[in-house]
Order: structure tokens, then C-alpha cells, then sequence
């Protein structure tokens, strides 16, 4: 299905926002280059962006603002997951990730001291399904595999998280976006999650929790 398009005049009238913050969110990668699309129209060459993303970007940009500097709000937005490590005494009370996910994690790798931002991620998505009830706890083990062996081969790749089951058995499957992807008739899509908006949220609570080095503010 195309995408759907808003001109650049459109967005700036239903969104009240300026010419100018337009391009300064730009400017500071809170929204990305090839979001501005360049079109012919019969009065020249015209601005367009994907419809959804960007309402939906710009209305998480004047909600979270106010309590982020632009810069902080870049990291949090930005594809590639933050370049720091997150101590395991930030992680033992449960309050970024539950002691669930943590344990099936170290079930599988083993215990450290300190964890990387993408091993902290993967437990968050487990934990994610598990929550909705969506997976087992073996399950968990599945997905937290599925993602520390593979999501790197699709770093720079907008992609998804997807777990099947079919007859009592599950997958995981990691995709790229876009895809079109058909599984036969008895296989059930139990849960469908997309990595980019998971990252940004995941950051965001990082954010409220008050980690931005891999420590809590009030160590």
C-alpha cells in the first residue's frame, strides 16, 4: 500500500509548528533526512512527508520537549541505540526491566556485572510480550536469542520482531521493513513488534528513570 503523503504546508498549518522548527528538528536529527521528500506539482518543486510518521513524531517532540533539551531528545529519537553500558545493581530492583527478564537473559549468557544498551533492549522487548501475556517464559528464551544473535545484521534496517506458533511450537523472526510476509493457515502471529518504536520508548524510560550513563541519579 503507497504511502500516504503531507505537504510541508499542510504540516505546518495542522501541527502549529514554524518553518523554522521544522528545520531545526531536522537540523538536530529529531527527524530523519529521507522523511523530506522532494516532488514535482504544477507550481514547482514541493515538500512531503509520510503522512503518520511525521504527526506522530512531531506530536512526541512537543509532548516530551519541555522536559528534554533537543539534544537529549535527538539520542532518545535516533535509530542507532545509545553507545553506553548499564550497570546489573541498575538493573537487580526491577524498575527498567522486570527480575524476570533479567534472570531468562542470564539463564542463557550467564551473569555480568554490566550490561550493553542492546542486551538491556532485548530483555525490555521480551518483556514486553510477556507482560501482554502474549509468551511463555521458555518462549522469552527464544525471543532473547532470536535478537542477541541477529538484530546487529540489521542495524541502519527499519525492521520487526515476530513470534509464531503453530501446533504447540514457536518462532522468532526478526524482518526487515518492508515486507510482505505469508505464513500457511495454521500458524498464528502472537505478537508483531517494530524495533524502531520500541527503541525510541525504551530510551524514553531510561530517560524518565534518570539513566543516561548507566547509573541512576540518585546513586
Amino acid at each position: 500500500m503507497e504511502t500516504e503523503l503531507i505537504s510541508k504546508k499542510e504540516l505546518l498549518d495542522l501541527t502549529d509548528i514554524s518553518y523554522g522548527q521544522l528545520y531545526r528538528w531536522k537540523r538536530k536529527m529529531l527527524i530523519p533526512e529521507d522523511w523530506f521528500i522532494r516532488k514535482s506539482t504544477f507550481t514547482g518543486q514541493e515538500t512531503f512527508f509520510p503522512k503518520e510518521k511525521i504527526l506522530n513524531r512531531i506530536e512526541k517532540i512537543k509532548n516530551m520537549k519541555e522536559g528534554a533539551s533537543l539534544d537529549e531528545l535527538a539520542d532518545i529519537l535516533s535509530p542507532a541505540p545509545a553507545d553506553f553500558q548499564i550497570e546489573r545493581k541498575a538493573l537487580s530492583g526491577g524498575k527498567t526491566v522486570s527480575s524476570i527478564a533479567l534472570d531468562l537473559y542470564e539463564q542463557i549468557y550467564g551473569r555480568q556485572d554490566v550490561y550493553t544498551f542492546l542486551d538491556v533492549f532485548y530483555m525490555y522487548l521480551t518483556e514486553k510480550m510477556l507482560k501482554a501475556g502474549e509468551i511463555s517464559a521458555e518462549e522469552g528464551k527464544i525471543a532473547l536469542s532470536t535478537l542477541s544473535e541477529h538484530s546487529t545484521s540489521f542495524q541502519g534496517q527499519q525492521s520487526e520482531l515476530i513470534f509464531i506458533r503453530k501446533l504447540g511450537s514457536s518462532s522468532c523472526l526478526l524482518v526487515s521493513i518492508p515486507n510482505k510476509i505469508a505464513f500457511d493457515k495454521g500458524t498464528k502471529i502472537v505478537s508483531r513488534l517494530k524495533i524502531a518504536d520500541c527503541t525510541e520508548e525504551f530510551k524514553t524510560k531510561l530517560v524518565n528513570e534518570g539513566i543516561t550513563d548507566g547509573t541512576t541519579n540518585d546513586e
